[in-house]
């Protein structure tokens, strides 16, 4: 589970629905697209607010960025029908959001589930992309020790899907004993951002997460420039494995210190650093 840094939106960065094709996104915005534009597509049980360390670096660095939730997911509106959640379905969505943002090509970004959902949505279409970041997001389903904690949580939710503050304290249950305790403020953001996230949404993003075969050959194939960022150490995709994924897709690759599998919370400046260094690489066209 991503934890943001802070909460509060810097200076100039905006909070609104962003209306698609596809129907109204939660987004946060900050910057001016002097040198691109980017769309920053959160992981499972995340948000766009995971993201809010990375607005005001990346829009100093001249781009426009907009961090946005999923259907069903934090503030965005989302159906209690498990089939609106399908892998191809959020993959629509991120194409629709690309649409209506307007500015050209948009520097796709995703964070762990994250980017199983922009690979989903290249893959699908790329000629909305200027570029493509998986970003602590690996080749197929998760690790082995990580599918048999997230079948847990589905197993729950699916039984206790009219009780999500049931499944929220029975979750945090299994948090480490040495774990540090989440202020006051971060632990009341996060309860009601799990409370106002869909379960039908997480009960199929959660399947996902466990069942995506391997596509990294079909998306070598995509010509669009590609970057894979994580952190020195991850749970979910082995850093090792994330190397060799960055060999098959012929991309590039950023390990960003003293970070784990959220980067963009844990280690914002050098993660915005690294983002704005590669989008500078491969402007819009």
């Amino acid at each position: 589970m991503s934890k943001p840094p802070r909460l509060t939106l810097p200076s100039g960065a905006r909070a609104y629905l962003l209306s698609t094709a596809r129907g109204e996104f939660a987004v946060h915005e900050a910057g001016e697209p002097v040198r691109g534009t980017a769309l920053l597509v959160p992981g499972f049980t995340g948000s766009k607010e995971d993201f809010i360390g990375l607005l005001e670096p990346l829009s100093a660095a001249g781009y426009r960025v907009l961090a946005i939730d999923g259907r069903g997911q934090h503030e965005s509106p989302g159906p209690r029908e498990e089939s609106a959640y399908a892998l191809e379905e959020l993959a629509q969505d991120v194409l629709a959001q690309a649409a209506a943002v307007d500015g050209g090509p948009v520097h796709l970004v995703g964070h762990s589930l994250g980017g199983l959902i922009a690979r989903a949505a290249v893959l699908r279409d790329a000629a909305p992309f200027a570029s493509l970041t998986l970003m602590s997001s690996g080749p197929a389903a998760i690790a082995e020790d990580q599918q048999e904690r997230t079948k847990l949580l589905v197993a729950a939710l699916e039984a206790m899907r009219d009780d999500m503050p049931g499944v929220w304290t029975a979750m945090r249950s299994f948090d480490p004993e040495d774990a540090a305790p989440d202020g006051p403020e971060l632990a009341e953001f996060l309860r009601g951002r799990w409370l106002s996230t869909v379960p039908e949404q997480l009960i199929a993003t959660g399947r996902i997460l466990v069942s995506e075969p391997d596509r990294v050959d079909g998306l070598s194939a995509v010509e669009l420039p590609k970057l894979v960022l994580s952190g020195e150490v991850d749970y979910a995709w082995p850093v090792p494995l994330m190397d060799e994924m960055t060999e098959r897709l012929g991309a590039a690759r950023v390990v960003v210190a003293g970070a784990e599998h959220s980067p963009n919370a844990e280690n914002p400046q050098v993660t915005a650093g690294a983002l704005a260094s590669f989008w500078d690489s491969h402007p819009q066209g």
